[in-house]
């Protein structure tokens, strides 16, 4: 049998990399003589690089600002002229080294994107793709574009690079489903944080329409990762999907093609995992072929009569094979691998329920 083992990240425990490879240990040791194909999926959030990097390119480091106040060692690709970075390497939640908090929230910045930007540029890129989504800061990319030494500069530098804004958000910068009133309260912002955030983005994306002479706020788009997308979008680039970039990169037509089976995952399958997330998109579409998908999450909220329509015929939990939340995170890997082994036991019963 034919497996692909295409999940996402795991929220901040396990990249979509890391997901993979411990999903097929665990089914390779229970089920030796499939072929197991490791396919690690992103819609541009933690994990994006992770992810393209299986498809080839060299992976590279740069010290750049942290979303605080320290520096962090962020990796991105460099394949041929193209550079695939991911936001979430310079300002992703994980970084804070804790929860969320209001003066976090109101602190962090993405200044070590724009640093990130400078260093494929420097390594001669062409083509830049930015993965957004992860972040923890909401300054609409003002951080970005002072690395690149301000608006006018920070376009200059850009001028005849092919940019691409990789996100599956579609959320404005403002207002009531813009980037600090949707994603302000996960990020820790409360509710007067959230509007310190909303002013200061509403007079950043004034400062932008006066410096490129376009509006950006209202864009699909253009707050995603907190905002980067707006900044990114007066500096010339182009919107595509992140599921979409890696779907392409990682072959993922041909693969479901020729699968018996396919095994994806998340952090938490839930009910916004209906809602064109990335595993029940990858599920839909492996249907389409006639393939099951099995989904294997940190947490599993959904009965089956509200995921088998997408094609899915099994979601199994860590945390239920863990024993509580606190244990499935305490060591994801070892748990997802055991959890892994059980499910490929069991995958007669599976398939024929």
């Amino acid at each position: 049998m034919r497996v692909i083992v295409a999940p996402d990240s795991f929220g901040d425990t396990l990249t979509a990399g890391a997901a993979a490879r411990a999903i097929s240990d665990g089914w390779g040791q229970a089920r030796s003589g499939d072929e197991i194909i490791c396919a690690p999926q992103s819609d541009g959030g933690p994990g994006f690089v992770d992810a393209l990097a299986v498809s080839g390119g060299e992976m590279q480091t740069a010290h750049v600002a942290g979303p605080l106040t320290t520096s962090v060692d962020a990796w991105w690709l460099l394949d041929s002229e193209t550079a695939y970075i991911e936001s979430a390497q310079a300002c992703g939640l994980a970084l804070l080294g804790g929860p969320p908090t209001r003066e976090s929230a109101l602190a962090a910045h993405s200044r070590g994107v724009g640093d990130l930007i400078v260093a494929a540029l420097d390594a001669g890129a062409t083509k830049i793709v930015i993965g957004l989504g992860g972040s923890c800061c909401t300054d609409g990319g003002r951080g970005l574009v002072d690395a690149l030494g301000g608006v006018q500069s920070a376009r200059d530098a850009l001028r005849g690079i092919d940019l691409i804004a990789a996100t599956d958000v579609e959320n404005p910068l403002l207002g009531e489903i813009g980037a600090a009133a949707v994603f302000g309260p996960q990020k820790g912002a409360d509710g007067s944080a959230i509007e310190i955030l909303e002013q200061q983005n509403r007079e950043w994306a004034s400062t932008l329409e006066n410096g490129v002479c376009r509006s950006v706020a209202e864009l699909p788009g253009a707050g995603a990762a907190g905002g980067i997308g707006a900044a990114l979008f007066a500096m010339g680039a182009d919107r595509r999907s992140g599921a979409e970039v890696v779907a392409e990169r990682t072959d993922q037509v041909e693969l479901l093609q020729t699968a018996d089976l396919v095994i994806t995952g998340e952090g938490k399958f839930d009910s916004q995992s209906l809602r064109g997330k990335l595993v029940t998109a990858i599920a839909a579409a492996s249907a389409s072929y006639g393939v099951p998908t099995l989904v294997l999450a940190g947490q599993v909220e959904l009965s089956a009569s509200e995921y088998e329509g997408f094609g899915i015929v099994g979601a199994e939990s860590v945390t239920d094979f863990a024993g509580s939340v606190e244990d499935a995170m305490r060591d994801a890997s070892t748990h997802l691998r055991g959890l892994a082994v059980d499910t490929a036991r069991e995958w007669s019963i599976w398939r024929h329920r």
